[in-house]
């Protein structure tokens, strides 16, 4: 921790020591502590999890503040923080990016309070642009939010026929296309098949990939509680999603599909058999991830039946005068967007992840 953070945080101890409330910043040793309250809290998700400063700092190199506040030794509440300073996209501290939610999971106010001060604090003494929440619901209903994204997540029933029929009559037929097909579903170990899938549908869609190395470390990191999904067609590699579980949810989370995909209607049976397997495991909820208005992935999740909730970003802003708009509906990225999906999509998996990794 830098001499900075330290001094802030000493501040922040030091005030709270009449409640023997304290904040820390996380550990190695500490993970397992920290995880026992993040599967407790809820508040709480699965973006709240220690592995995700494994995952971010070695896969992106960004310097990460994951707090926690204790109180007689326990945890009260978490704050996972990611500090990404990049000359195109800005200077950030987001809780958390390269997530859907993020933002203070907490048990108590006190630890509310203490954690959303040491965010505050820091984010003024990094003099960042903007502090960014992901929340679920309203924190702090002063500040700027962006109502760009929602989420959809629906209850799986528990026999398997219920949630065939539940889905509605024209998504159906395609699931019912792909089982026609004579597609297969199976479950790898290796990131391999799935990062082809995967990288060839975000070319397409003129975004850049992510890095092999940050599925590896997703899949290393958090073993089955992620995992890969992939969809063949008489042995060739289809489509593939990667799914973390947590609690009682399915989250399927980065998923595509090889040319051969939309022919084939092989996205719309990996989601159900994703559903099915998720059904006979016991899962109770899908969590379909989170689109932006007006989009395709949008009218995809609806036309399962699934019913959009509003995310609550929120923003503090610093340096800025205004809150980042860093996504491809902005109309500055439609050249870019363009040029690249003209690109090769060897040379693309080489320069996307040197992109992306600051987008967050």
């Amino acid at each position: 921790m830098s001499s900075t953070t330290d001094a802030f945080q000493d501040r922040v101890i030091h005030s709270s020591q009449v409640t023997e409330l304290s904040i820390h910043q996380l550990q190695p040793k500490d993970a397992t502590k920290w995880d026992e309250f993040v599967l407790k809290c809820p508040e709480a998700t699965f973006f709240h999890r220690a592995g995700w400063e494994v995952v971010i700092n070695q896969a992106f190199g960004h310097k990460t503040y994951f707090f926690y506040a204790e109180l007689n030794g326990q945890i009260h509440g978490v704050l996972p923080l990611v500090e990404i300073n990049s000359y195109l996209f800005g200077h950030s501290l987001s809780s958390l990016p390269f997530c859907v939610y993020g933002g203070i999971a907490a048990n108590s106010e006190s630890a509310r309070t203490a954690l959303d001060q040491v965010a505050q604090t820091l984010a003024t003494n990094l003099r960042v642009d903007y502090l960014e929440y992901r929340n679920l619901r309203t924190q702090h209903s002063s500040w700027p939010t962006k109502d760009l994204y929602v989420t959809f997540r629906k209850e799986i029933f528990p026999e398997i026929a219920q949630n065939m029929q539940a889905i509605p009559r024209k998504q159906r037929a395609m699931v019912r296309k792909g089982i026609k097909f004579g597609l297969q579903s199976e479950i790898d170990q290796n990131t391999e098949r799935f990062f082809a899938a995967y990288s060839a549908s975000v070319h397409r869609l003129g975004t850049p990939v992510f890095s092999k190395k940050y599925f590896h470390l997703l899949k290393k990191t958090f073993l089955d509680d992620c995992e890969l999904l992939i969809i063949t067609k008489d042995g060739r590699t289809i489509s593939g999603v990667m799914n973390f579980y947590f609690r009682d949810e399915v989250l399927p989370y980065y998923g595509g599909g090889t040319s051969e995909a939309r022919n084939l209607a092989s996205n719309d049976f990996m989601y159900w058999e994703l559903m099915r397997r998720a059904c006979e495991r016991g899962y109770k909820i899908f969590d379909f991830g989170r689109s932006k208005h007006n989009t395709g992935s949008f009218d995809f999740k609806k036309n399962w039946g699934f019913e959009p909730q509003q995310l609550h970003y929120e923003y503090q802003l610093h340096q800025a005068k205004v809150i980042p708009e860093h996504n491809p509906l902005n109309p500055k990225y439609k050249l870019f967007i363009k040029a690249w999906q003209k690109m090769p999509l060897t040379l693309a998996n080489i320069i996307g992840p040197h992109i992306v990794k600051n987008l967050g």
